[in-house]
């Protein structure tokens, strides 16, 4: 059963920007270190993802591949080996304007808790932000 996923950029953690540029330009959603990285490994081929960027908001969608792949990772505190799980997304597209924590509740008709790592929605109220998106933020 498809789902829909909206992904932290971690930004909260690397205030730099460092790991929402690299999900961007590399169009990918990404999760550091245990427990947050395994969650990547639930998400499954053609599911909804978005990117959400802490005080801002979805600021990009794509749709799964299913491949989760692994990497080093590099912040403040060293390297650190294995410790980003990531999958590339498929039609990655980068909004022209994040799309508000407000804007989502809005759209869904539901409050969306955003404060995770990860959070997971039924593919129907993905697909309303998926649509909501592409009527007023490409």
């Amino acid at each position: 059963m498809r789902k829909a996923y909206i992904i932290n950029s971690n930004r909260a953690n690397r205030p730099d920007g460092e790991t929402e540029r690299d999900m961007l330009n590399n169009e990918k959603c990404s999760a550091y270190f245990s427990p947050w990285k395994e969650k990547i490994t639930q998400i499954q081929p053609n599911d909804l993802v978005f990117l959400y960027s802490n005080g801002q908001g979805n600021i990009a969608r794509g749709i799964a591949t299913g491949v989760v792949e692994i990497a080093d990772y590099i912040n403040h505190e060293g390297f650190h080996e294995n410790e980003e799980y990531y999958m590339h997304l498929n039609r990655f597209e980068k909004l022209n304007k994040p799309v508000s924590s407000s804007s989502i509740n809005k759209i869904v008709g539901s409050h969306v808790v955003l404060a995770p790592t990860m959070v997971q929605l039924d593919y129907e109220r993905g697909l309303k932000i998926w649509q909501g998106i592409t009527k007023d933020y490409l």
